[in-house]
Order: structure tokens, then sequence, then C-alpha cells
């Protein structure tokens, strides 16, 4: 929309890279083609995007570009198509509608230039499926030609909970490709405790059914602890706000640690609670609420901060559980 590339020509370069501290601009292109313009505009913006991308890969460059939205460029499509009087395939789609976003994302990838230098082509394309329908021929055309999906839910952005990326519906087929990289980064143990807290969001939502029936009373300790950690994880972890000093950038290692200090948090007091301990003698802990706030107070660089908290947190909880337990 105009209205929207207006506030975008306005914002963009107020913005500062933290690579360079300079203007975000310096490094940045667009591409603006919006629906006043000429729908065969439209139709060759996304095209003219990707070649500029890889006219500045073949110069040694590693180039992010994002497509917003593949959904109004495949309309332009339908649209011309339609003008051509081509014979329209599912949802009125021309039927090489598929062909061309195979198209599309397979210009993207790591390579050696000419020169000798490498150089490469990142494509984030974002889908907005009519009524969020994710059965649509665009969405479903997409998820058959890229590995990696991140699934916006529109209750976690009524909710403010930002970036609002269903944990549920997004996936990633590139573990095994990456696996290595961040256990290096990790001690060995980003991928095992990765497996760990995705093994919890899926009884979470066994459990919220559960709840959803015959409300959270009926649930024991052990389980309504699964609910409680699984919160805590959502707002101590998976939630970032873009404007805070802190937690506008994460550092791969305070990543990992916020994700042991959680697990850690979910392996004692599971402990505890098997032991006798209420489940609200744990929650009140101080340990605890500094965890919560752990994202926005610990710096990237102040790591210790971390290991120094979980100490704590394990120490508290093994005190309580030794009282129960005498």
């Amino acid at each position: 929309r105009g209205n929207e590339m207006t506030d975008v020509l306005k914002e963009f370069p107020l913005l500062i890279d933290p690579r360079t501290g300079h203007s975000l601009m310096e490094r940045t292109i667009l591409i603006a083609n919006t629906s006043n313009m000429p729908v065969s505009a439209r139709e060759a913006s996304i095209y003219t995007g990707i070649t500029m991308a890889e006219y500045y890969r073949d110069q040694g460059y590693h180039v992010a570009i994002m497509a917003d939205s593949t959904s109004r460029w495949a309309e332009a499509l339908r649209e011309l198509s339609g003008r051509m009087e081509e014979m329209p395939a599912e949802e009125g789609f021309p039927a090489y509608l598929p062909t061309r976003i195979a198209q599309f994302y397979e210009r993207a990838g790591f390579m050696q230039t000419l020169s000798g230098n490498s150089g490469s082509v990142s494509i984030i394309g974002a889908v907005s499926p009519p009524g969020g329908d994710f059965s649509e021929p665009v969405t479903q055309h997409t998820k058959r030609f890229v590995r990696c999906f991140w699934g916006l839910d529109r209750q976690l952005a009524s909710s403010r909970h930002y970036p609002a990326i269903s944990w549920l519906e997004s996936y990633s087929e590139y573990l095994g490709d990456v696996k290595q990289w961040w256990n290096d980064h990790s001690d060995g143990s980003w991928y095992l405790s990765r497996q760990k807290i995705m093994d919890l969001l899926q009884k979470e939502v066994r459990l919220q059914q559960i709840v959803k029936l015959v409300g959270p009373d009926a649930l024991p300790d052990t389980q309504n602890f699964i609910l409680e950690v699984c919160s805590l994880f959502k707002t101590a972890f998976l939630q970032q706000n873009a404007f805070d000093e802190v937690d506008r950038f994460c550092s791969v290692e305070k990543q990992v640690k916020m994700l042991s200090v959680i697990l850690a948090y979910y392996e004692k007091g599971l402990e505890a609670i098997t032991k006798g301990v209420p489940m609200v003698k744990i929650r009140r802990l101080k340990a605890v609420q500094e965890m919560v706030r752990m994202r926005l107070t610990v710096k990237g660089d102040e790591l210790e901060t971390i290991d120094r908290l979980q100490l704590r947190l394990e120490r508290s909880i093994d005190q309580i559980g030794g009282i129960y337990e005498n």
C-alpha cells in the first residue's frame, strides 16, 4: 500500500545498522509496486528483486531478499492470465502457478563466484492467505517448495505476543544441517534441549484440551507444572521486544543459556513436586521471578549472570524439596 511505503521511506533512514553503525538504508534497496500501479508492474517486481539480489551475490555479497507478499504477486499473475484468456486452474490461478513459485525460490542459494569469492541469496517470502486459510493454493505450493515455514498466529498478535510465530504450525527441515553448528556453540546441548522443550509444548496442547473440558483444578500438580513451564517459556524466551535496548538482539550463547535455565527449572521443579512440594511454593521463588525477566535484564556479554541465576534457582528448589522430604 502507498501509505505503508511512505512510512517505510520515512522510518528506514532513521534506523541504525548494528553492524556498521550507519543508516540501514545504505545496505537496503526497496522495490515498490503498490496496488494502484499497473498489474504488469506488480507481476514483474518480484523478478526485478531477485535479479538485483543475484547481481550483488555475483560480486561476493550475502543478500537477503524479503518478498512481501508472494500472494499479491500471485494475484497479479491471475489477473494477467485472465486478460490473456488462459485456462484457469484452482481458485482461478493459472495452471503454471506452482512452476513460477518453484522457479522463484530455487534462485536462492550459496555459490562460488567466478572471482573465487562466495556469495549467497536468502529468500524470505511472505504469504498472506485470505482469511488466514492455509489450504489455499499459494500457501500450499509454497510449503511444497520451501523447507522452512513460519506460521503467524492472529491470537498471539492480539495478545501482544511478538514475534507472533506459532510454535506448532511452524517447522524447519534444516535441523540436520544446522545441528552441528549449534552444538559447537552450545557445548553440544542445543539439539537435545530443543527436543525437550518441543516435547513439553506438545504435551501442553493435549493438557490444554483437558483443561477446557474439566478445568485446571482437575489436573495434578505434575501436569499443571508443565503448563506453568510452557507459559514461562513463551514469556521468557519466545517473546522479544524489538524496541528494548537489551532484548532487541540475543546472541547464540545467551539463547542456549536461557533455555538451559528453563529446562533446569522444569526438571528440578518436577522432582520437588513428586516429593510433595506444592507448585505455588516453587512459583513464588525469587529466582523464578528473575528468570522471567532475564531476557530484558541480562546483556549478551553477561552470561555468567545466567549461570549464577541457574545455581540459585536449583539451590532454592532443593532447599524446599529437602524440607518437605524431611
